[in-house]
């Protein structure tokens, strides 16, 4: 009888599993990851030819003889195998030579992949590189990360734990173009949830300077997930999430950055394919959208970015979301980092103690000095430095971390430093300098500069690099075209990655989580704050609602104009603050109760002792139930007016498992049973439910996780329930 492979073996149990599951879990045995990964350990492990990279929810299989190449990719959790046909492990293009590395060739058809199938196979004769070894160990840190641990719901591990294996390839023939090159792939599987990384590395010993003109990192032709015979807009993708860390111009979403680096092609080696036209997105592919065009002198080496390929195991839109949201805090865990912060519209020394002192007596933890302050991190003069020397040293004297804000793109700097758009385009913002003029490489020397000689912990950086291109062959920080997006992205996250290494708390307006950022804007529309402020109240909780599916509450920003915003007057304006305490309220409840932080931009936080006391009342709140308001959120009822809203907050790890939050908009109370799935609280048989009232019951758990709460909410209120 045949050897069954560890591959086939760990496939076919996990469909045993399934099938004899109850109900009641898809995880029998076991918990489920998303509520307990702790079952779920990183491994290499080595079955003759071949090394699987697993943790029991995911595994990927790379032969090694007769040549490196990825045979297997499984969906462990429910038994499926997502690749259909291999592909070379990378490709790369040297002095204008294009480079095959890996894999294997021969395959009868591309719809599925069988152990007879890789039997027969030979290697890619196209191969100019050659597998020599590979040597496995523990998971590395990307960059430093000074955490600060009081903004946290949890103290996470950096790096993540689990396990790292380099195979290192070098020429398999002999030529001038290779020879001295050395390349190793590196793949990282992590503890606990079904995501694995791959990147490479390049290393020069040519003796000469040699040109990385294109590459990319990661080929697979996966299972399709749907048979679509005519041509379609929008089509189903395989069950992966992919995320890269070269990633920019996304604005507020993650998927705004594909295109980036993130391909999703059809396969020209895929003839039997449905579709009739074959051009069905069934192959993934990274790689920059341009160059990188990249100079590597000799005994210099060269890392490309980073690829996340997230398995899925559900079509379930909340279960996906808890996903990705897991994999933030799994690779990027200084995201879970949520300090209550005010955007102080004045930079005046008077102004600052003031609005320290005020956070100090409210609980706020940070201020950032806002746009339009006076504030000018720029304007490295000794008197600039040594007055926010100063205070710094005042506002950490009272506990409170301070820092402002610069926009980088959107403005015109002139001098031949703005970017140099090719023929009929315009820069992403309509104006752009360029990162590697001398302008662009200054503005980052003073910035560095100026944090570290005053202190500074925190930093509003607007108009991140968005991914302009720049065709100026004198700048100093990149050739011309083809080199200039990678230079200027490797510019703005060096910068991002030394800011994290220092504890520099960064808010970014884009996607640069990977890179170091903790906070984007949780996605609004800025003339809202010009509406008259009951309409403020509720679209701003359809806006936490609508951006929490893929963020972590502690992932994306609100904004909350204490003073008058782009217009709309005295009906829009929350100022004189003690003449609309209801309003006030409101929005304190609906931010701090979703476990979202606002830039709270005024002048001050409170004007008379009742306002203190309600911004107190907000903030305690939030700081007792912090590990249970910074975890995720499950989506029970998105705001509209008509009817009362919720959203549930989850954590299985505390002893506070849930937290329902109901907002009632209208003018009368509302008293109801609430049907609330608690699955992802971890509880099964009974919870215990108290009120703000400070009552306790209990409740039974029915067999698909639902428990209905009976909530009273007054008018124009807000009630909540803990879970235990």
């Amino acid at each position: 009888m045949k050897k069954m492979s560890f591959i086939t073996v760990a496939v076919l149990s996990a469909v045993v599993a399934l099938l004899t599951a109850s109900c009641r879990s898809p995880y029998a045995g076991k918990k489920d990851w998303l509520i307990d990964g702790s079952a779920y350990k990183a491994e290499i492990k080595e079955e003759g030819n071949r090394v699987v990279i697993t943790n029991g929810l995911v595994a990927r299989t790379i032969s090694t003889r007769p040549a490196g190449a990825t045979i297997g990719f499984s969906n462990l959790m429910n038994g499926k195998e997502i690749l259909r046909a291999i592909k070379p492990e990378m490709l790369v293009c040297i002095n204008g030579e294009k480079i095959s590395i890996g894999g294997l060739r021969g395959q009868p058809v591309n719809n599925y992949l069988t152990e007879d199938f890789i039997a027969g196979l030979k290697p890619d004769d196209s191969a100019s590189f050659r597998l020599e070894g590979y040597s496995a160990g523990e998971t590395e840190a990307r960059f430093g990360w000074k955490k600060r641990v009081e903004w946290m719901p949890a103290d996470l591990p950096w790096p993540p734990k689990g396990k790292k294996i380099d195979f290192r390839y070098v020429p398999a023939v002999d030529s001038s173009v290779l020879r001295g090159i050395e390349i190793t792939i590196s793949y990282e599987i992590y503890d606990g949830i079904p995501l694995i990384c791959k990147w490479f590395t390049l290393r020069n010993n040519s003796g000469k300077e040699i040109k990385i003109d294109s590459f990319s990192s990661e080929l697979l032709a996966l299972t399709e997930e749907e048979s679509a015979v005519g041509d379609k807009k929008n089509w189903i993708l395989p069950g992966v999430y992919v995320e890269t860390d070269y990633a920019f111009g996304g604005s507020m979403s993650s998927e705004s950055c594909y295109e980036k680096s993130v391909w999703w092609e059809s396969d020209p080696e895929y003839a039997t394919i449905v579709n009739y036209n074959r051009v069905q997105p069934s192959m993934l592919e990274c790689r920059p959208a341009m160059g990188p065009a990249e100079r590597i002198a000799d005994g210099q080496s060269f890392g490309s970015f980073r690829t996340w390929i997230l398995v899925c195991d559900s079509y379930d839109r909340e279960r996906n979301g808890l996903a990705q949201r897991k994999m933030y805090r799994t690779i990027a865990p200084w995201v879970t980092e949520n300090p209550v912060f005010f955007h102080l519209r004045y930079a005046d020394d008077a102004s600052v103690k003031n609005a320290v002192d005020q956070c100090a007596a409210t609980g706020f933890e940070k201020i950032i000095l806002s746009f339009g302050s006076g504030f000018d991190i720029e304007d490295s003069s000794h008197a600039n430095l040594a007055k926010f020397r100063a205070l710094v040293d005042y506002a950490h004297s009272k506990g409170i971390a301070l820092g402002g804000y610069s926009l980088l793109a959107s403005r015109h700097i002139g001098g031949g430093h703005d970017v140099v758009m090719p023929a009929g385009q315009q820069p992403i913002f309509g104006n752009s300098p360029c990162l590697g003029s001398a302008w662009g490489l200054e503005y980052f020397k003073k910035v560095c500069r100026f944090i570290e000689y005053t202190g500074f912990d925190n930093f509003e950086h607007d108009g991140s690099y968005p991914g302009d291109v720049c065709a100026s062959d004198k700048h100093p920080g990149h050739e011309g075209m083809k080199d200039s997006q990678w230079k200027q992205f490797r510019i703005i996250s060096d910068f991002y990655r030394w800011c994290r290494a220092r504890g520099v708390y960064l808010t970014v307006p884009d996607w640069y989580f990977l890179n170091g950022s903790s906070k984007t804007g949780m996605g609004y529309r800025e003339t809202n704050w010009s509406l008259p402020r009951r309409q403020q109240e509720i679209i701003e909780r359809q806006n936490i609602f609508d951006g929490t599916w893929e963020k972590t509450p502690s992932m994306g920003w609100m904004h909350v104009p204490l003073v008058e915003y782009q217009g709309g007057g005295a009906e829009a304006t929350i100022e004189p603050l003690k003449d609309h305490l209801p309003h006030y309220g409101q929005r304190l409840a609906d931010l701090f109760g979703a476990g979202v932080q606002a830039a709270w931009r005024g002048t001050r936080l409170y004007d008379a002792p009742e306002t203190m006391e309600l911004v107190k009342k907000w903030v305690s709140f939030y700081k007792q139930h912090r590990a249970v308001l910074d975890a995720d959120i499950i989506h029970v009822r998105r705001a509209d007016g008509r009817d009362a809203d919720a959203i549930l907050h989850v954590n299985p790890a505390t002893a506070e498992k849930g937290l329902l939050v109901v907002y009632n908009p209208l003018d009368h109370a509302i008293t109801r049973k609430m049907k609330v799935n608690v699955y992802y609280t971890s509880l099964d048989r009974k919870a215990v439910v108290t009120g703000n009232d400070g009552k306790s019951f209990a409740i039974r758990i029915d067999r698909d996780y639902n428990i209905s709460i009976p909530v009273t909410v007054g008018p124009n209120s807000e009630s909540w329930y803990i879970i235990k």
